[in-house]
C-alpha cells in the first residue's frame, strides 16, 4: 500500500510537471517584462552617426487684415529630405563639462526641399532654397541632457539668423528624448505622462501633454541612406525599446483671463482665440546606447485667433490648419561621394 501511495504521488508529480514548468516560465516572463531599464543616450567622443530626416508639411488657412491683401496665400505644401552626418566632439575646454551635455558637429550630406504655395513669391526666394543652401555645410552646438541647444556655431557662415537656425535644428532634440523618461526607469507595459510648452504660441498657458506607452522590445529596424528598409538585426546588442506616444495641446488656467504672451504685450498687442492640436509618435530607442534609432510622427494643429492693436482696436484674424508628418532614422554611412 505504501509503495502504491508513493508511486501514485510520484505519478501525480510527473503528470503535473508540464503545468509546473509552464507556471515557472510564465513567472519568469512576467519578471523579465517587469524589469526596469534606464535609457540614457550615450555619445562617444570621436564616433560618427548618420540620420535621415524626412518631413512633409501641409498648411492651409486665411488671414483677414485691416488692409485687404489679394495676394495673400491660403495653402503651403513642403517636403524636406535631409541626410545628416553627426560627429561627437570632445569637450572644448572652454568652460564645458560633460554634465552640460555633448558637443556635436552636424554636416548636411544632403539637403533638399520641394515647396509649393498659392501666394506670389515676388522678390522673395522660394522656401525650398533655405534647405537646399544647407547641403555641404557644417554647424556645431551643445546638446544638453534636457534637450536644450546652446553655443550654436555656424562654422561656414551659412545662416544669417541664429534664431531661425535653432528652429531649423529642433529635430536634433529627438536624439536625447529618452532623457525625458521616468527617473525610476521603465518596464514593458508602463505608461507615463509629460508636458512641454507649445513653442511660439500666441497664447500663454498652452502645453503639449503626452502619454507614452512602452509597448515591447524588438530587433532594431533600419533603413539605408536611400530610404529603403533593411532587415532587422538580430542579437541583444541590436535590440530596441518601442515607445508609442500620443499627444495633444491643452491649456492651463482660466480661458477668460488675458493670456497674451509678453512679447506681444511689449509691442502694444493683445491676442485671443484658440489653438488645438493632436498627434502620435512611434519611436525606437537602442537598448545598448539609449539613442534614437527611428521615429515616425504625425500631428495636426488648428488655430482661430485675433491679434489686436491695443491702441486703435485694429486686428488681424487668422484661421488655419497645419498637418505635419516626420520620420527620423539612423542610417549607415553613405558611400564616399554619394549624397543623392
Amino acid at each position: 500500500m505504501k509503495g502504491k501511495v508513493r508511486f501514485s504521488a510520484t505519478g501525480s508529480v510527473v503528470r503535473r510537471l508540464p503545468a509546473m514548468l509552464a507556471g515557472l516560465l510564465a513567472v519568469a516572463l512576467v519578471a523579465a517584462a517587469a524589469k526596469r531599464i534606464h535609457l540614457h543616450p550615450q555619445f562617444t567622443p570621436g564616433e560618427t552617426l548618420y540620420y535621415r530626416i524626412e518631413t512633409h508639411t501641409l498648411s492651409t488657412g486665411k488671414s483677414t487684415t485691416p488692409i485687404i491683401n489679394p495676394e495673400g496665400g491660403t495653402k503651403f505644401n513642403q517636403a524636406v529630405d535631409l541626410l545628416v552626418q553627426i560627429s561627437v566632439l570632445p569637450d572644448s575646454g572652454a568652460g564645458e563639462r560633460a554634465a552640460d551635455g555633448v558637443r556635436l558637429r552636424l554636416k548636411y550630406e544632403r539637403a533638399h526641399a520641394d515647396s509649393q504655395s498659392d501666394a506670389p513669391q515676388l522678390d522673395a526666394p522660394p522656401a525650398s532654397e533655405d534647405y537646399d543652401g544647407l547641403e555641404g555645410h557644417s554647424f556645431e552646438m551643445m546638446l544638453s541632457p534636457q534637450d536644450a541647444i546652446s553655443n550654436f556655431q555656424d562654422t561656414d557662415n551659412t545662416l544669417p539668423n541664429a534664431t531661425e537656425a535653432l528652429m531649423a535644428f529642433s529635430w536634433i532634440k529627438e536624439l536625447v528624448a529618452a532623457n525625458g523618461f521616468p527617473r525610476r526607469g521603465i518596464a514593458i507595459g508602463d505608461k507615463w505622462t509629460s508636458e512641454r510648452p507649445v513653442d511660439g504660441a500666441f497664447l500663454m498657458g498652452l502645453v503639449w501633454r503626452a502619454e507614452s506607452d512602452y509597448l515591447r522590445n524588438e530587433p532594431c529596424k533600419s533603413i539605408d541612406a536611400a530610404g529603403k528598409p533593411e532587415a532587422a538585426v538580430a542579437g541583444a546588442a541590436k535590440q530596441c525599446a518601442v515607445i508609442l506616444t500620443r499627444f495633444e495641446i491643452v491649456r492651463h488656467g482660466s480661458s477668460h483671463a488675458d493670456q497674451t504672451p509678453p512679447d506681444y504685450l511689449r509691442h502694444g498687442l493683445r491676442t485671443a482665440g484658440t489653438l488645438t492640436g493632436s498627434g502620435e509618435s512611434l519611436d525606437s530607442f537602442s537598448l545598448a546606447s539609449g539613442l534614437l534609432v527611428s521615429a515616425t510622427q504625425s500631428s495636426t494643429q488648428r488655430a482661430d485667433f485675433d491679434i489686436i492693436n491695443a491702441a486703435n482696436g485694429e486686428k488681424i484674424h487668422r484661421v488655419g490648419q497645419v498637418q505635419t508628418q516626420t520620420s527620423i532614422a539612423q542610417v549607415p554611412a553613405p558611400p564616399a561621394g554619394a549624397r543623392h
